[in-house]
C-alpha cells in the first residue's frame, strides 16, 4: 500500500511537472541533484577510504619492512570478492568502462545497486592496500546517480545519456576538486554529439559538486602542495622528453594492464585466482610500500621535496640517503605499479587506473628530474616535473589530453605550468597513438565491438543490435527436396529467395528465384530434378556475434543485397541492406539532437 502510494505521489509529480516545468529548466534543476548526491558520494568514499587506511597503517614502524604489506592487500581481496560474489552478483570492476559499455548497449541504463556497491567494494579493496584509484569508482557511482535519477523521472534515452555525463562530470569535480576537469573528463572519454545545450547542465553538476565537496571536506582533498613558481622556458626541451617518456610509459601501461590481468583470468577457479594474484600483489607491495593504497601521499612527499620518505616501511630505509639506491627504487615504482594495479583488479579487487596513471607519471617524472640534475647539465624543479609527468602518462593512458592538462593544473594551482603541462600531455598523446589507438577503457570493448567513438556513423552502427535487422520470413526447403516440392514452397512465399538446408538445420546454399523460373512450369521435371542442382553456396555469411560494422564491411566487400546469418553454425536467417538502412536511419534520430 504504501508503495501505491509513493507511485502515485511520484505519478503526480510528473503531471505537474510537465504541465509546470519546461524540459530544459526541468534538465538543469536535476544537473544540480545529480551534482549534490554525486558530491556527497564523493565525499563518503574518500572518508570511508581513509579512515580504513589509516586504522591499519597508522601504528607501522617507518624504519623497516613490514609483513603487514604482504597481509593486508590479500584479505581487501577476499572480502571484496565475497561482497562481490554474494551480495552485487555480477562485476562491478572497471568502472569507465562499464559507464561506456552503459552507453552503448544498454540503452544508457545502469542498475540501482551501483549507486553505492562499487563504493563499498573499493573501500574494502583500496582500504586494505589495493594498487588502484577511487576514481573509476565514483565516475560509476556518479553515473549511475545520474541514470537512475533520469529514469525515475521518466527522461528518453538522449537526457539518460546526458544525466550519465553530468554523474561523471560531478564525481571528477568533486573528488579532485576540479570542476572544468569534470567537464572535459565527461567530453573527452564519455560524451558524443555534445551541443551547448548539454554543456550548461554538465557545468551546473560539476559546479555543484566542488562546492559540496568544498564545504564539507575544505580546501585540500588531494594535494596540499600548491605551484607558485613560474615555469623556465630554458626547460622546454626536457619537457619534450619527458612527454615521449610518458608516451611510451603509457603504452607499456596498457598493455601490461591488459596483459596481466588475461593471466589471470585464465585462472577459472575464483579462490585460486585469489591466492595467486593475491599473494603477489602481497610480494610486489612488501618490496615497494608506496604501491600500497592510491599512491597519492607518495606523491605529495615528492612534490614538497621529501623523496628519501619514499623508503620508508621497506628494508632500504637505511639506504634513504644514497642517490642511487634511491633512482632504483623509483625506477621499480614506474615499472611495478601497473603490475600490481592489474594484480588488483585481475584477482577481484575493485577500483580504477585513474590514480595508477597519475602515479606512474608523476614518479617517472621525479626521476627523469633526479637525472637531469644529477647530470649537472640543468637544476630543475622536481615538482614541476612530477605535474608534468602526471599530465603525460594520463593523457597517454586515456587517450584525453585536455583532461590531463586542467586536471593537474586545476588540483596544484600550478596554471604558472599550463604551457608545460600542456606540451607534455600533447606530445605522449602523440607518441603513444600511434602504438595504442585506444584508452585503456576503450580497449576491451573496442575488442569486443562494444564502443562508441566520436565518429557518428561508427557510434549509430554500434548502437545497432544484429537481432533486430536479421528477417527469418524467408521459407526454408531440404536440400533431399524435388523440383516439385521447391515450387510448393515458392507458391506459399512473397521473397525471391530460399535457403537450402540439411536435416540439422545447417545452411548448405541458397536458391534463387530466378535460378528456377524457366524450368518451375515444366512438371515433367518435378520429381527428378532436385534443389541441389539449382542450389548456391554464398560467398560470405554473417555471424551472430559480428558488430553492425563488421557485417556492413562484408556487405561491401561482397556487393551482396541479402547476406544470410547463422549462430552456432544453425541456419538464422537474412541481413538485408535496405532493412539495416531503415535501422540506421530510425536510430540516427533516436541518436541525435536534431529531433
Amino acid at each position: 500500500m504504501a508503495e501505491m502510494n509513493e507511485k502515485g505521489i511520484l505519478g503526480k509529480f510528473l503531471v505537474w511537472r510537465v504541465r509546470n516545468i519546461k524540459e530544459k529548466q526541468f534538465i538543469v534543476m536535476l544537473s544540480i541533484l545529480v551534482g549534490i548526491v554525486t558530491g556527497l558520494a564523493g565525499v563518503v568514499l574518500k572518508n570511508m577510504v581513509h579512515f580504513t587506511h589509516a586504522f591499519f597503517t597508522e601504528r607501522m614502524q617507518v624504519d623497516s619492512g613490514n609483513l603487514l604489506f604482504f597481509v593486508y592487500p590479500f584479505i581487501g581481496i577476499l572480502l571484496t570478492t565475497l561482497f562481490v560474489k554474494y551480495f552485487v552478483k555480477e562485476g562491478i570492476s572497471h568502472g569507465v568502462t562499464k559507464v561506456l559499455y552503459a552507453i552503448s548497449r544498454r540503452n544508457s541504463m545502469i542498475k540501482p545497486h551501483n549507486n553505492y556497491s562499487s563504493m563499498i567494494a573499493s573501500t574494502l579493496t583500496i582500504g586494505f592496500g589495493g594498487s588502484v584509484g577511487t576514481e573509476a569508482t565514483i565516475v560509476l557511482t556518479g553515473a549511475s546517480i545520474g541514470s537512475n535519477l533520469a529514469r525515475l523521472f521518466r527522461m528518453n534515452y538522449k537526457v539518460m545519456t546526458l544525466m550519465i555525463g553530468c554523474g561523471a562530470a560531478g564525481a571528477i569535480a568533486g573528488i579532485f576538486k576540479a570542476p572544468i576537469a569534470g567537464i572535459v573528463f565527461t567530453m573527452e572519454v564519455l560524451m558524443l554529439d555534445l551541443t551547448m545545450a548539454s554543456l550548461v547542465p554538465l557545468m551546473f553538476t560539476a559546479i555543484t559538486s566542488y562546492v559540496v565537496t568544498f564545504f564539507l571536506m575544505g580546501d585540500g582533498f588531494v594535494f596540499s602542495y600548491q605551484i607558485t613558481d613560474k615555469f623556465v622556458m630554458a626547460n622546454f626541451p626536457y619537457y619534450v622528453v619527458l612527454g615521449i617518456f610518458a608516451g611510451i610509459l603509457s603504452v607499456y601501461f596498457v598493455r601490461m594492464n591488459l596483459r596481466v590481468e588475461q593471466f589471470l583470468e585464465r585462472i577459472k577457479s575464483t579462490w585460486k585466482r585469489i591466492a595467486i594474484g593475491g599473494a603477489l600483489l602481497g610480494v610486489v607491495i612488501f618490496v615497494f610500500p608506496p604501491l600500497y593504497g592510491e599512491g597519492y601521499s607518495a606523491l605529495d612527499d615528492l612534490m614538497a621535496g621529501h623523496s628519501d620518505k619514499l623508503l620508508n616501511n621497506t628494508y632500504f630505509f637505511g639506504f634513504r640517503d644514497s642517490a642511487w639506491m634511491l633512482i632504483l627504487f623509483v625506477v621499480g615504482l614506474v615499472f611495478v605499479k601497473v603490475i600490481a594495479t592489474a594484480l588488483t583488479n585481475g584477482s577481484g579487487g575493485v577500483g580504477g587506473v585513474f590514480a595508477p596513471s597519475l602515479f606512474t607519471g608523476g614518479v617517472a617524472g621525479f626521476l627523469l628530474a633526479m637525472l637531469i640534475n644529477m647530470s649537472g647539465i640543468r637544476v630543475v624543479e622536481p615538482s614541476h616535473f612530477v605535474l608534468a609527468g602526471m599530465a603525460g602518462t594520463m593523457s597517454g593512458v586515456m587517450k584525453a589530453p585536455l583532461t590531463a592538462m586542467f586536471l593537474i593544473a586545476e588540483i596544484s594551482g600550478g596554471y604558472a605550468l599550463f604551457l608545460p603541462l600542456m606540451l607534455t600531455s600533447v606530445i605522449s598523446y602523440l607518441t603513444s597513438q600511434g602504438m595504442e589507438p585506444y584508452s585503456i577503457y576503450a580497449r576491451r570493448l573496442a575488442r569486443q565491438g562494444d564502443l562508441l567513438t566520436h565518429n557518428k556513423d561508427k557510434a549509430v552502427l554500434t548502437l545497432m543490435k544484429l537481432n533486430k535487422v536479421v528477417e527469418t520470413d524467408f521459407k526454408t526447403i531440404e536440400v533431399d527436396a524435388t523440383l516439385g516440392d521447391l515450387v510448393k514452397v515458392v507458391s506459399k512465399s512473397s521473397r525471391n529467395l530460399f535457403p537450402v538446408l540439411n536435416s540439422d538445420h545447417q545452411l548448405l546454399g541458397i536458391v534463387l528465384l530466378d535460378d528456377i523460373r524457366k524450368v518451375m512450369f515444366n512438371q515433367e521435371m518435378y520429381p527428378k530434378t532436385y534443389v541441389r542442382d539449382f542450389m548456391t553456396t554464398p560467398s560470405v555469411v554473417i555471424d551472430m556475434n559480428d558488430s553492425m560494422e563488421v557485417v556492413m564491411k562484408k556487405f561491401e566487400d561482397s556487393g551482396a543485397w541479402n547476406l544470410p546469418v547463422l549462430q552456432d553454425h544453425k541456419y538464422v536467417g537474412f541481413v538485408s541492406k535496405a532493412k539495416i538502412f531503415n535501422t540506421y536511419r530510425k536510430v540516427l534520430i533516436h541518436f541525435s539532437d536534431d529531433e
